[in-house]
């Protein structure tokens, strides 16, 4: 099995990053999507019709089989034998910030859920907040793949 991943590697490397720049696309669109269902689309209205079916398909279509491909191909690189320093840190700060970004992939599924079920409690500027965090998320992990400071 591990010459198989050393075989692949390349390949599994190319579709984690294209899986990755997918998923990340997402977690960055549907909060702003549900900033403007919330500033735009008042319950009930032909707009917030729109916006449920657009929220829907970004997750189903696009987010959940981009999130599962992303962490496919990551096992795959992760297992490879040679490529990951299990004895560091970097790494295990990595999976933690993994783990955060697929945490709030199914806070936004929920939200989204609230949204089709016309039960939104939250403001447009918590959407705003919140749209904060996969960027930070982001650049702790680029920073431990990359840097590798621990």
């Amino acid at each position: 099995m591990t010459d198989l991943l050393a075989t692949v590697y390349p390949w599994a490397k190319t579709l984690h990053i294209l899986s990755v720049i997918s998923w990340m696309a997402g977690l960055l669109y549907l909060p702003r999507l549900f900033v403007n269902h919330v500033e735009h689309g008042p319950v009930g209205s032909e707009t917030s019709e729109v916006f449920k079916g657009m929220e829907v398909r970004l997750l189903r279509l696009i987010m959940n089989p981009a999130m599962i491909a992303t962490w496919v191909f990551g096992l795959m690189l992760a297992f490879t034998p040679g490529i990951v320093d299990w004895g560091s840190f970097y790494p295990w700060i990595k999976a933690a910030m993994v783990l955060g970004m697929t945490h709030y992939h199914h806070w936004l599924a929920k939200r989204r859920k609230e949204f089709a079920a016309d039960r939104n409690t939250r403001s447009a500027r918590s959407y705003r907040i919140m749209n904060e965090l996969p960027t930070v998320l982001m650049i702790i992990i680029v920073t431990m793949i990359v840097v590798r400071p621990f």
